[in-house]
């Protein structure tokens, strides 16, 4: 399956902004199942500097700077990604998700290694005791870890409501957790508590998600979002992703951007300026199926 994926991103400023300074994560990259076949980033008004870099998770991380006086900013990003799924795993062949954090440090293998960094707390996923409390349900001594990820994946779709209303980036996982409602980055945040609190490697994943109209409606252009959920990693099995906003496992619907510990490894923009007073923010996200 082959993607057309357009990502708009714009500021209004009341006053003149006279220089800033962006970094963004808006260029897919190359993973298993998935193959970058174009992108690109437009940016206006134009910047004086522009460069790309691969970031300490392997993101593509472009950095732009302008600094010409200006009271809008528009970040365009457009991509043309061909998405090919790979086999689902059996579930119940993973092994039982007390030995992976053993085996996770006995492992000497590179993939391993690279996954340790995703089994320690951060910024946006602190240790909190309560997701441990609350993934113990899905956890008891003996399952298989996939079926513990999809049961626990399963019991956040049930029982939190998405609320786009409720949170902000900087919601903590505690808040929604005890208040029962979030959006996807705050339901991937919650997943990654409740792994990384028993010693489970996961990471936060960054990206799009394919959606579809209600039959005999037509597709309304800019209505897409970006979307997150999260992988997590088993010893001679590799990453495995889960989508716990949906409650599904990810297959051929799902565009990664970028990986990292949370949402402020992998922010789609962020910087700083000068002046501008009051802004508004606006974004809009299209997700197109394309003939191969």
């Amino acid at each position: 399956m082959r993607f057309q994926v357009r990502h708009v991103t714009s500021y209004r400023y009341g006053d003149p902004v006279s220089l800033c300074h962006n970094i963004a994560h808006l260029k897919p990259r190359d993973l298993p199942g998935q193959r970058v076949l174009a992108s690109q980033l437009r940016i206006d008004p134009w910047p004086a500097v522009s460069r790309e870099h691969s970031d300490f998770f392997g993101n593509r991380v472009s950095y732009f700077c302008v600094q010409q006086s200006h009271r809008t900013l528009e970040i365009g990003a457009a991509s043309e990604v061909e998405i090919s799924p790979q086999p689902l795993p059996n579930l119940a062949d993973s092994p039982p998700w007390e030995q992976v954090p053993v085996r996770l440090y006995e492992d000497r293998t590179p993939a391993s290694i690279e996954a340790r960094i995703f089994s320690l707390h951060s910024h946006y996923v602190p240790d909190e005791p309560a997701a441990v409390d609350f993934a113990r349900p899905s956890f008891p001594l003996g399952r298989p870890i996939l079926e513990a990820v999809q049961d626990l994946m399963g019991r956040i779709y049930r029982e939190l409501e998405f609320d786009p209303s409720f949170t902000s980036v900087a919601t903590p996982v505690s808040d929604v957790l005890a208040h029962r409602r979030g959006v996807c980055q705050d339901f991937a945040h919650l997943v990654l508590a409740c792994l990384r609190g028993l010693g489970l490697p996961a990471r936060y994943v960054s990206g799009y998600i394919e959606t579809l109209p209600p039959p005999g409606q037509m597709k309304l252009q800019g209505a897409d979002a970006s979307h997150a959920w999260i992988a997590v990693y088993v010893p001679g099995m590799g990453w495995q992703d889960f989508d716990p906003t949906n409650n599904q496992i990810p297959q051929g619907q799902h565009i990664r951007v970028a990986l990292g510990r949370d949402f402020d490894d992998v922010t789609p923009v962020r910087g700083v300026f000068y002046g501008g007073g009051e802004h508004q923010l606006q974004v809009e996200v299209d997700v197109n199926r394309v003939a191969a």
